[in-house]
């Protein structure tokens, strides 16, 4: 910085005020200063050396020195820096980075180029094709050593999701992703196989719609529906008309269909639905009424707005001023196939009476009225617009009218009572026994959910939510899902005079309106904050509270406190095993002391019981798992979390719930990929024999001059491969000595070799002592994370005198 602030004083002196020869020869050199400095000095560098004017392949044969050192990620952003992408191969770059879990780093490679882009998605997409096996990758790229943990980052789950978010993100044509997209629908067919046929939550009428739309026109996906309704309800005849309907061959059949076929008389070959919608009565049956919210209108006070006329009738009554209204919406669920969903009703609950402004109606979603009266209604400040994870709803406003990006929806006298509802979910461990309930419904029944648990808990009954996953673009309607859309809009406004008249029973404030906006200065734009909208995306599933016994026990399992009973402990006495949709959580827990196991994509949920069962660990879980993983262990050994909250807040939640006392000692006490607590401490000059030996190192000359210089400086401070390192920071470690590893190899006793190529020889001059695991060779130095670790933790750190002097400097680091 020093020098650079010289330049500026001094602009006489540049490149132009040397020969050519001169400046080529100092360029040469900061190229070579490039490889070893570290990254925030680069840009520097480049400016004040003009190093963009250089030969492009004098800049090619240092960006591909600094790959061929296994720098992948240095190299990446040199080649970003130096705008040298259009040179370099795309797989050899990105694919690297991928196995080391630097994805965004392949992201920032291709983003602007349009053809890399593509060529990005398009690999991608090609590990997500059905037979794909990860052992292509290693005969593609045969100098990658890669690793377990790597090999499961290309799991087709999760390459799936990537795939989708760059066809999003660079506005690439899903057609050039058919395996993703194959995959999508398969998993979405097998979703809909289970709410139908396991969990019995889904109408016959409502599972066909979605079985078309998923299905389409993918022949291997018709005949994976057959072969999916004969393992699932092993109803020959259900299956033997939808492989009539789609015409399958003969040979790809499942065994008995076909002679099904035969049997079925000819009024049942052909399949058709019956339409409901003329059958039904608007009032329903006793046991329904009796075991779900009810909607207190009659029929007649419910309207379809499908015109301009109708809409100037509806803007009389819900547009006047100091009127509340009860806004909800329904779009049609897509199963992650689409990444943006458009509205398809709006429903609007005011003054007794419900409207229902139809958006499939041709002609009237566009017309300038409906985006006029939109406006208007959100941004009137006398009026009181009530919703249930709102920016959910504003997400598909937006993909629904694009204007909304130009001139983005102003929003006035909005209260979400998602906000509302989380706040009372806080406050549970302080509730009396005349607070609201949570009430079984029926046998066999799930824990109830989002809105419908709030209704439940303030109202006494909860909403029927058989409809919520309807095709909602299919006119016309069934009275079903009428009834089902005007309840949606109805509830929040019996919710919200229940919550307002008596705000302090339910340990609210007096003005509810305060909640929305506390939260939103606390957490900045709500509009960014598109989580609450799993409230309606139900392959994602949504926020729950499990049932429990006490009210004690809820705020234990939430994680409120910790349990009266329950001594202070030290991270490495909690064992627990995190299922394969927590392992943000796992990896934080590990990365804070716990020991964690954490099950891979692949495995399936029953491991984590008998984990439990057979090491004595407690099961952190969320989603449907939770009830079957529950039964299979002791009372209080399973703990469900809230999967819409941020990994760092689960992990919080978990170390108040268990009593942990962490301290900076117990950060990265735990190797992060294997879960050892066992190290080996390397000094740099050992590391650089090591580098050396397996041919990681080029440049040893100069290596070797640099590294002894620092030695020479730092020497009083690395410790003899025997002894254990002198860091309060590492007082929970245990160490092993050196002499155990064997001097060929670089194998410890139990197999594992010492992971060199995943050390960047650039760093040795900067760092004097490096960690390896014992159990998995990882090599780990220090850096800026631990201090990053600590901040993130600090409202959970236990810091005593002597850690308060290690502590800070951590974080001045």
């Amino acid at each position: 910085m020093e020098f650079l602030t010289w330049v500026k004083k001094h602009p006489q002196v540049s490149l132009s005020s040397l020969s050519e020869q001169q400046a080529l020869e100092l360029q040469q050199r900061a190229l070579s200063l490039i490889r070893e400095t570290q990254t925030n000095f680069v840009d520097n560098l480049i400016n004040i050396y003009q190093l963009n004017s250089l030969d492009p392949a004098i800049l090619l044969l240092n960006v591909m020195k600094l790959h061929d050192l296994h720098c992948y990620k240095e190299a990446a952003a040199l080649s970003i820096k130096l705008k040298l992408q259009k040179e370099l191969n795309m797989e050899e770059m990105c694919v690297p980075l991928i196995l080391q879990n630097k994805l965004a780093m392949a992201e920032s490679f291709v983003t602007g180029h349009n053809h890399l882009e593509q060529q990005l998605v398009t690999l991608l997409d090609s590990w997500c094709r059905p037979g794909f096996r990860e052992e292509e990758i290693s005969k593609r790229f045969p100098h990658l050593s890669v690793t377990k943990q790597g090999m499961s980052l290309i799991h087709p789950k999760i390459v799936t999701k990537h795939v989708f978010r760059l066809v999003e993100k660079f506005n690439i044509d899903q057609g050039l992703c058919p395996n993703a997209l194959h995959k999508r629908r398969l998993d979405s067919l097998r979703f809909l196989m289970y709410k139908r046929f396991v969990e019995k939550t889904m109408t016959d009428e409502n599972w066909s719609d979605h079985v078309q739309y998923v299905v389409a026109d993918d022949s291997e996906l018709q005949i994976q529906l057959v072969e999916l309704l004969v393992k699932y309800c092993g109803c020959l005849s259900k299956a033997s008309q939808w492989s009539l309907r789609y015409d399958i061959p003969r040979n790809r059949l499942p065994f008995g269909v076909w002679e099904t076929q035969q049997s079925l008389p000819p009024d049942l070959q052909q399949m058709g639905l019956r339409d409901s919608s003329k059958t039904e009565e608007w009032t329903p049956s006793r046991s329904h009424c009796q075991t779900f919210y009810q909607v207190p209108l009659d029929k007649e006070n419910v309207h379809f707005v499908a015109s301009p006329e109708a809409l100037r009738r509806c803007r009389n009554i819900v547009l006047k001023e100091g009127g509340i209204v009860g806004v909800d919406m329904e779009w049609q669920p897509t199963f992650g196939c689409i990444s943006t969903q458009q509205v398809a009703l709006i429903q609007l609950a005011a003054l007794g009476q419900v409207f229902l402004l139809d958006l499939c109606a041709s002609g009237f979603c566009q017309h300038p009225d409906t985006i006029i009266f939109i406006r208007s209604l959100f941004s009137e400040r006398s009026i009181l617009k009530l919703g249930y994870g709102m920016s959910g709803d504003v997400k598909c406003l937006i993909s629904t009218w694009r204007q909304l990006l130009d001139e983005p929806l102003k929003m006035e006298a909005v209260l979400d009572l998602l906000n509302v509802h989380q706040k009372i979910q806080r406050r549970k461990v302080n509730r009396t026994q005349r607070g609201p309930r949570e009430v079984v419904v029926g046998k066999n029944q799930q824990a109830e959910k989002g809105l419908s648990l709030l209704v439940q808990q303030v109202l006494g009954k909860p909403l029927d939510k058989t409809e919520q996953m309807s095709n909602w673009e299919k006119r016309p309607l069934r009275i079903s899902q009428i009834r089902y859309a005007v309840a949606d809009a109805c509830c929040l406004l019996d919710v919200y005079s229940v919550l307002s008249s008596d705000p302090a029973h339910f340990g609210l404030p007096a003005d509810l309106r305060s909640i929305s906006s506390s939260r939103s200065e606390k957490n900045g734009d709500q509009t960014q904050r598109v989580k609450q909208a799993t409230e309606k995306e139900e392959c994602q599933g949504a926020q729950r509270v499990s049932p429990r016994s006490s009210d004690t026990e809820k705020g234990l399992l939430c994680g409120e406190k910790p349990s009266e009973d329950t001594p202070p402990q030290p991270p490495q006495q909690l064992r627990v095993v995190c299922d394969n949709m927590l392992q943000g959580l796992g990896r934080y827990l590990r990365c804070l002391g716990v020991d964690v196991i954490v099950l891979e994509n692949t495995d399936d949920h029953r491991v984590a019981a008998k984990l439990a069962q057979a090491e004595g660990r407690f099961i952190l879980t969320c989603g449907q798992p939770f009830h079957s993983l529950r039964s299979q262990v002791g009372e209080g050994r399973c703990l469900f979390l809230d999967c819409s909250e941020k990994a760092r807040d689960q992990a919080v939640r978990v170390l108040r719930h268990f009593n942990v006392q962490l301290t900076p000692s117990d950060i990265f006490s735990r190797c992060q990929a294997c879960n050892n607590d066992e190290y080996a401490a390397v000094p740099r000059k050992d590391m650089a024999r090591m580098l050396q030996q397996k041919g990681f190192l080029q440049d040893q000359d100069n290596i070797d001059h640099t590294v002894q210089q620092q030695d020479e400086e730092t020497l009083g401070d690395i410790p003899t491969p025997s002894v254990t390192p002198e860091f309060s920071r590492y007082v929970q470690c245990h160490w092993a000595p050196l002499s155990g590893l064997d001097p060929d190899t670089l194998t410890f006793p139990g197999g594992a070799p010492i992971q060199l190529h995943a050390v960047p020889p650039a760093i040795l001059p900067r760092i004097p002592l490096f960690y390896v695991c014992t159990r998995c060779g990882k090599v780990f130095w220090e850096g800026s994370h631990f201090g990053r670790v600590l901040s993130m933790f600090q409202d959970v750190l236990h810091v005593a005198d002597e850690d308060t002097r290690s502590a800070a400097a951590a974080q001045q680091d």
